[in-house]
C-alpha cells in the first residue's frame, strides 16, 4: 500500500498539477467559443455589419435629412454609435448562450463540466468569446461604417472600454439565460423579449432627455442605458450621463450576473441531472 501512495505521489495522480489556475483550461475553453465563431464568420462578423449598414441606410434615407441635430451632433451620427453598441451586445450574448444550450440539447455539455476547470474558470472562457466576439463586431463596424457616415471617434479608450464592458455584461447574461432554457425556443424568447427590447429602448434611437420623468427615471436604473451611452461617449464626446457613472454602474452589473453564473456553475444548476 505504501509503495502504491509513493508512486502515486511520484507520478502526480490524483494530484492538482497546474497550480491554483488552470490556465491551459482556460485557454482550451476560451480558444474553443473563439473558434465557432471564426469558422462561420459570414454569420457572426458580416451578417452584423450588414445588419448595422441596413439600420443606418434606412434611418438616414427616412429621418436623416428631415431631423435636425441631437446633443449638438446630426441625427444620423448620434444614432451610429447606439446602433454599434446594439450589435455588439446582441452578438456576444448570443455567443454564450448558443453554446451552452447546444451542449445542453445535444447531451455534451457534460464534456465541459467534467474537465478539472473551476466554476469561475468557466465563466471567464465562455465570457472571453463573448467579449473577442463583441469587440470584433465593434471593429468592423467602426472601420468599415464610420468613415461611410463621415464619423470619427472622439475617446478611442473609452469607446473600447464600454465595447468590452457591454460585450462582457452580455456575454455572462448569455451565460444565466442558457443555464435556465432547456431549449432554442426558449433563449429565443429570452433574446425577443428582454435583449432586444433592453438594447432598443435604453437610448439606441434617442437621448433620454426627451423621455417623461417616469420613464426617464426607469431608463437609469437599465444597465444597458450606460453601455450605450458610455459608447457615445466614447464615439461622439457627448452623452446623457457621466462616463465614469457608466463605469461604475456596468462594473456592478458584470460582477453581480458573473457571480450569478458563477453559483449556478458550482452547484450544477440545470446543468447536471
Amino acid at each position: 500500500m505504501m509503495d502504491g501512495q509513493a508512486t502515486a505521489a511520484q507520478t502526480g495522480m490524483g494530484v492538482r498539477r497546474f497550480g491554483r489556475v488552470n490556465w491551459l483550461g482556460l485557454y482550451t475553453l476560451a480558444k474553443r467559443e473563439v473558434m465557432r465563431f471564426v469558422v462561420v464568420w459570414t454569420q457572426t462578423l458580416l451578417a452584423p455589419l450588414v445588419t448595422a449598414g441596413l439600420f443606418i441606410l434606412i434611418f438616414s434615407l427616412a429621418i436623416g435629412g428631415q431631423r435636425g441635430e441631437v446633443m449638438g451632433v446630426s441625427f444620423l451620427h448620434f444614432i451610429a454609435p447606439g446602433i454599434l453598441m446594439m450589435t455588439v451586445i446582441q452578438n456576444a450574448f448570443a455567443n454564450t448562450s448558443s453554446s451552452i444550450v447546444i451542449g445542453k440539447v445535444q447531451g455534451n455539455i457534460v464534456d465541459t463540466l467534467m474537465p478539472p476547470l473551476s466554476p469561475l474558470e468557466l465563466v471567464l472562457g465562455y465570457i472571453i468569446g463573448g467579449v473577442l466576439r463583441g469587440v470584433l463586431v465593434a471593429l468592423a463596424v467602426t472601420l468599415v461604417m464610420f468613415p461611410v457616415i463621415g464619423l470619427s471617434v472622439a475617446h478611442p479608450v473609452w469607446a473600447l472600454v464600454f465595447v468590452v464592458l457591454g460585450s462582457a455584461f452580455l456575454g455572462a447574461l448569455g451565460i444565466v439565460a442558457a443555464i435556465i432554457a432547456q431549449k432554442f425556443d426558449q433563449i429565443a424568447a429570452i433574446t425577443n423579449f428582454i435583449v432586444v427590447p433592453l438594447s432598443f429602448l435604453s437610448g439606441t434611437f434617442y437621448s433620454i432627455e426627451a423621455l417623461p420623468g417616469w420613464l426617464n427615471t426607469i431608463t437609469h436604473w437599465n444597465p444597458v442605458f450606460y453601455l450605450i451611452d458610455g459608447v457615445r461617449y466614447g464615439v461622439l464626446g457627448v452623452s446623457d450621463s457621466s462616463p465614469w457613472l457608466g463605469l461604475c454602474v456596468a462594473s456592478g452589473a458584470i460582477l453581480a450576473v458573473m457571480a450569478l453564473a458563477w453559483w449556478w456553475f458550482k452547484t450544477g444548476y440545470r446543468l447536471k441531472s
